[in-house]
């Protein structure tokens, strides 16, 4: 099920962020007087198509990884005399530059709308409160304790733990100082501290975990909130609202020890102690095996825990009016672009490994996590991805949008077209590129699994 959700939720984002930049093509196409005749989102046979008025097909194919626009072109065959004047081929450079930036340009444009709706909108931050620092790690050297709540991160302001992981990605696998303005108990100051060439583990890296900071959390009690019809809990007689006190004559101080209890025990009989209407009764419950998505066998009983609500001085609401949430989207916008070239820029210096890229498995669960998780987080990570997907296609590698721009710019600086055989040789030079790419990235999701 959760397979079939994971693939669903990557159609929907990628369909989304795909159609919006195909979108950008098609429109600027057809104010320069270009004849489309494929829209597609997707690649491959078509599931469902129409046509409009100018002939133009739309089409929703089947394999949803992409999509392409489709237009007249003299290249690709030869082109009536009554339509050369709307072929491709037939326009001035500058055109041509223009339909080709379109489409990365439709990506910038909907993060920014994004983050200007969500800043209208309003949203509500738990703030960046630091809850354990690990020792000898880079928060340690940093000197972050306990108790304090991060306002900025090298002179720059953040208002939740996204922010926080942002700046400091962009730190790693630097040397030098990085500084932080804090705030502990109403006092501000700021602590400072070397990065020593803090990095990302190759595998599935935690940025705030790998620079040694655990954010605070409320307590989270032992308390039962919901149980499964028909699974182990309910069969051996739990019931909401029982507290656990203790497993095997064990303390359970919180709903983390109760699971670490249960997952470390499947099909073994656990006498499970629980507080019910001020009275303490024992209860025997045996965990279901269940194959874990890693390999191995965990305990499950089918129980969650009730849910919690964070105190209200942790929360921060921020929201703007329609015109000040302009430079607001502007800026969240810059930052992500920020990002993704500060790691491009890593990956290409040895400073981040390449194994953090992320193909379409990756994605798709990054996906489904954020569509469960609500309006706020879906529209985020589109943002984020569709700035990303406007940055690599703006990259001047052959086969991309960049690769385009440029070959068009040097028509316009050298007054005539590159030859047909140099633009040749480039295609497969971008394409093994690209390939090789969509491997390696396919290739880390795996390693993940």
């Amino acid at each position: 099920m959760q397979i079939i959700e994971s693939v669903l939720a990557l159609a929907l984002t990628l369909g989304i962020l795909v159609t919006l930049h195909e979108y950008g093509h098609f429109w600027v196409a057809r104010r320069c007087g270009v004849k489309v005749l494929r829209f597609s989102v997707g690649f491959g046979k078509p599931l469902y198509s129409w046509y409009d008025r100018h002939g133009t097909e739309f089409a929703i194919a089947a394999i949803p990884l992409g999509g392409y626009v489709k237009m007249l072109d003299e290249r690709e065959g030869p082109v009536p005399e009554e339509l050369k004047h709307q072929a491709f081929t037939s326009k001035p450079p500058s055109q041509r530059i223009a339909i080709a930036a379109a489409g990365p340009l439709a990506n910038f444009i909907f993060a920014i709308f994004a983050y200007w709706l969500l800043s209208v909108v309003g949203v509500t931050y738990v703030a960046p409160i630091v809850g354990q620092v690990a020792d000898g790690s880079a928060a340690a050297r940093v000197g972050l304790q306990e108790g304090m709540e991060i306002h900025s991160v090298d002179g720059h302001r953040v208002n939740s733990w996204r922010d926080v992981n942002m700046r400091i990605l962009e730190r790693t696998g630097e040397q030098g100082l990085i500084s932080m303005e804090v705030s502990d108990g109403g006092a501000r100051g700021t602590v400072s501290g070397e990065l020593a060439g803090w990095g990302l583990s190759d595998d599935t890296p935690n940025p705030l975990a790998e620079f040694g900071i655990t954010p605070w959390r409320p307590a989270v009690p032992a308390v039962l909130g919901q149980i499964s019809e028909g699974g182990r809990a309910q069969v051996a007689g739990l019931l909401t609202g029982d507290r656990v006190v203790a497993v095997n004559g064990e303390p359970v101080s919180s709903w983390f020890d109760l699971v670490e209890f249960i997952r470390n025990a499947p099909e073994q009989t656990l006498q499970v102690t629980v507080k019910r209407n001020g009275t303490e009764r024992p209860i025997r419950v045996t965990p279901e095996a269940k194959s874990e998505e890693g390999g191995g066998t965990i305990g499950f009983i089918g129980a969650g825990v009730e849910a919690i609500s964070w105190p209200d001085d942790v929360l921060r609401e921020v929201s703007y009016g329609p015109f000040a949430a302009v430079p607001v989207a502007f800026s969240e916008t810059w930052a992500d672009t920020r990002l993704t070239l500060v790691a491009i820029k890593k990956m290409i210096t040895g400073l981040l490994s390449p194994t953090n890229l992320s193909g379409p498995i990756t994605i798709a669960r990054v996906a489904e996590a954020s569509v469960s998780s609500g309006f706020e987080d879906f529209v985020r990570f589109l943002a984020y991805l569709s700035v990303s997907l406007g940055i690599l296609n703006l990259l001047p590698v052959p086969v991309l949008d960049g690769g385009h721009i440029v070959y068009y710019t040097i028509e316009v600086l050298r007054g005539k077209p590159l030859s047909e055989q140099a633009q040749a040789v480039g295609l497969r030079i971008g394409m093994a590129m690209i390939l090789t790419l969509m491997v390696f990235a396919l290739y880390n999701d795996l390693m993940r699994l």
